[in-house]
């Protein structure tokens, strides 16, 4: 690949720029150039590898200070010296592979990693909003305790298999050509227990109930999504736990409604306020506070009071609380009221004839 590039040239990134810029910049790359998105292309190749190589310096803290005061040879006496190959990059960056590519991690025993799984989560609106912590209790697959999931009862351990000599395949000859297929006695793990484990029956395995307890960041939605990593199915064979992912679902308000991180509230109030103005008190929240509304407030109009939605997810402020006004028009009104109103329509009916009066001569 020749010199070096700049590490943060490579990932189009600034040098004062934060881990989550530099993560997603390395993403948007990695996604790009993966090799099983670009089959025999040795350019794509490289350049994956240039991205995974400044991704690991710059995400490391201590690395990334030693790159900006020394450039690509004060790495040197670090024991950092790039990727040699696909292996290395996978075991450093195995979850984002997995997020944007879809395939598990790699074992290098053998091991299955386990099946991912998923949980629905029903939260208040109030839980959304400020975050909260969740004990959720899930049933799963996990390595078994009583024989660290060998399989074998303890004290024992597999044995090499007697038909396939331990190589896991059988083969045959059919005239000129030999076929191998999967040894149906040890089903291909070339092993065989023969003093099973009494708990899992040689599984290696067990299903459990497990309790796992969820911090919820303030600013969640419903379609948010959670990810536990290693708190999904065990492996087998010393394969990795698969992951859990907690889907969000948050309940409605009485009173709120959510815009991203805004939140609307509808307040009545009466149609002498409108015309007259007033202060009145709203519900934010966490509390009340007061609003003022001037005379001639019409019905649909919106006041915005800042900072009283919900928190930034990022962690960056909060959204506002907007206030739509709805006057609400009194379905019985007492002779006295009824007395006044009279007359103030004949005012307003007087008013209105002088201005179209004045309309007239004038046109």
């Amino acid at each position: 690949m020749g010199t070096k590039r700049d590490y943060y040239e490579v990932l189009g990134v600034g040098r004062e720029a934060n881990d989550t810029e530099i993560k997603a910049k390395y993403r948007k790359l990695a996604l790009k150039y993966h090799p099983d998105r670009n089959p025999n292309d040795q350019e794509a190749e490289n350049k994956f590898k240039e991205a995974s190589e400044a991704y690991e310096v710059l995400r490391d803290p201590k690395k990334r200070q030693i790159y900006d005061q020394y450039g690509h040879e004060g790495l040197e006496g670090t024991g950092f010296s790039g990727f040699s190959g696909f292996e290395d990059i996978f075991s450093s960056f195995g979850d984002i592979f997995e997020d944007f590519f879809g395939f598990g991690r790699r074992s290098r025993g053998g091991g299955q990693r386990g099946s991912d799984l998923r949980y629905d989560l029903n939260l208040s609106f109030m839980e959304a909003a400020f975050g909260t912590s969740k004990e959720v209790e899930i049933a799963k697959m996990d390595t078994c305790s009583y024989c660290q999931g060998s399989g074998s009862e303890p004290g024992t351990s597999p044995q090499t298999c007697h038909a396939c000599q331990g190589t896991g395949q059988m083969s045959r000859n059919q005239g000129f050509f030999t076929v191998r297929t999967t040894c149906p006695h040890c089903r291909g793990e070339g092993k065989t227990i023969s003093h099973p484990c009494p708990e899992c029956r040689g599984n290696g395995q067990i299903r459990v109930k497990k309790k796992v307890s969820v911090k919820i960041p303030a600013g969640v939605d419903s379609g948010s999504r959670l990810r536990l990593t290693g708190e999904g199915e065990g492996g087998s064979k010393g394969g990795p736990n698969g992951d859990l992912y907690i889907f969000i679902h948050v309940n409605p308000h009485d009173i709120f409604e959510r815009k991203n991180t805004d939140i609307i509230c509808n307040v009545p109030i009466s149609f002498v306020q409108a015309i007259l103005g007033d202060e009145i008190e709203v519900p934010t929240l966490q509390a009340k506070t007061t609003i003022k509304i001037p005379k001639g407030t019409q019905p649909g109009d919106i006041f915005r009071v800042k900072n009283e939605g919900i928190p930034s997810l990022q962690g960056y402020g909060r959204g506002d609380m907007i206030v739509h006004i709805q006057v609400k028009i009194p379905t019985s009104v007492s002779s006295k009221q009824e007395e006044l109103l009279r007359d103030y329509a004949k005012l307003e009916d007087s008013k209105i004839t002088t201005r179209l009066k004045k309309i007239l001569k004038g046109g």
